[in-house]
């Protein structure tokens, strides 16, 4: 049985569609990452799984119970941590653990040992009595994880966690995720970041309210079509609009470089002289592999035509 279960979820906000006929389960010990673009649904899904909003159709359960009917009952299952930071900024770390340890009843030797525990994998006893407030954006997400931790959840709900934060506190946010997820915790995350898709066991792309593709994200892109290549050129404003007046090629800017794709069937040689002109020599393009990042683009697309 999948402790989180949703079929055929519809929500709109008056005229606007914010979700339409999404799907999705994750079974006990699973990390699923969920990706879109701002406005894609993300958040609208995430807070009907907490109870948080109401929907207009289809069905929730979390861990067998009907969350329409039985929320209560589903509560202390659940660890919700929204986009932006929720905890109290004048209070320190550890004041901040200490209450919502009292949310949930937690006191005497149950919390010491709680809050032993916490502070060892997330690091944050050194600051324990630094305000929330004056707290790096890393330390900040570490400690609102914390904080959802303190109930011993099965069920992780993480809105984009680890937005604006450096990319060393990323890596380290994710092994906790990581660590989590082998003791049993089932996590639903949402991010912007595919190296962080990369490390979930399922990723779910979405746009428009709708689901784009689901699967293992190794395999995901096996469902690219066409070839993808490299061009080895600075991308400016003015090439990336000239690439993309070329009929047959469709160019997107990656770092400091740009991937272009081509259609099935079709042969980069017949693009050459139009590359040329540009001033894009063959030995500034390759055949490379397409990452998560060209086949979510090239989803978009498709819905869009």
């Amino acid at each position: 049985m999948s402790l989180i279960s949703i079929n055929g979820l519809a929500k709109s906000y008056g005229q606007v569609k914010a979700v339409e006929n999404f799907s999705l389960s994750a079974d006990r010990g699973e990390l699923v990452a969920v990706v879109g673009p701002d406005g894609a649904g993300k958040t609208t899904i995430f807070r009907t799984v907490c109870g948080l909003l109401d929907y207009d159709n289809g069905t929730i359960s979390i861990a067998g119970h009907n969350i329409a009917a039985e929320f209560d009952r589903i509560k202390p299952l659940l660890g919700y941590m929204p986009q932006n930071f929720s905890l109290y900024p004048d209070l320190s770390v550890e004041e901040n653990l200490h209450f919502y340890a009292g949310l949930f009843g937690l006191t005497g030797d149950n919390y010491e040992k709680k809050k032993k525990s916490l502070y060892e994998f997330s690091g944050l006893e050194p600051f324990a009595k630094r305000r929330a407030g004056m707290l790096s954006g890393g330390m900040k997400q570490k400690l609102a994880l914390s904080c959802n931790l303190i109930h011993n959840p099965e069920i992780l709900i993480l809105d984009e966690p680890t937005t604006g934060v450096d990319p060393v506190s990323r890596r380290q946010f994710w092994n906790i995720l990581k660590s989590l997820r082998q003791s049993g915790s089932t996590i639903l995350v949402s991010t912007p970041y595919m190296d962080e898709v990369a490390l979930a066991d399922r990723a779910v792309f979405i746009h428009d309210g709708k689901k784009l593709i689901e699967g293992k994200p190794g395999e995901l892109t096996s469902h690219f079509s066409g070839a993808i290549y490299q061009i080895r050129q600075m991308p400016s404003a003015d090439l990336m609009h000239q690439l993309n007046q070329i009929d047959g090629l469709v160019s997107r800017r990656f770092g400091s470089s740009i991937h272009t794709h081509i259609p099935p069937g079709q042969n980069m040689d017949n693009y050459f002289d139009q590359l040329s002109a540009l001033g894009i020599g063959r030995d500034s393009i390759k055949p490379i592999e397409p990452e998560l990042e060209d086949l979510f683009i090239q989803l978009m697309e498709r819905t869009n035509d």
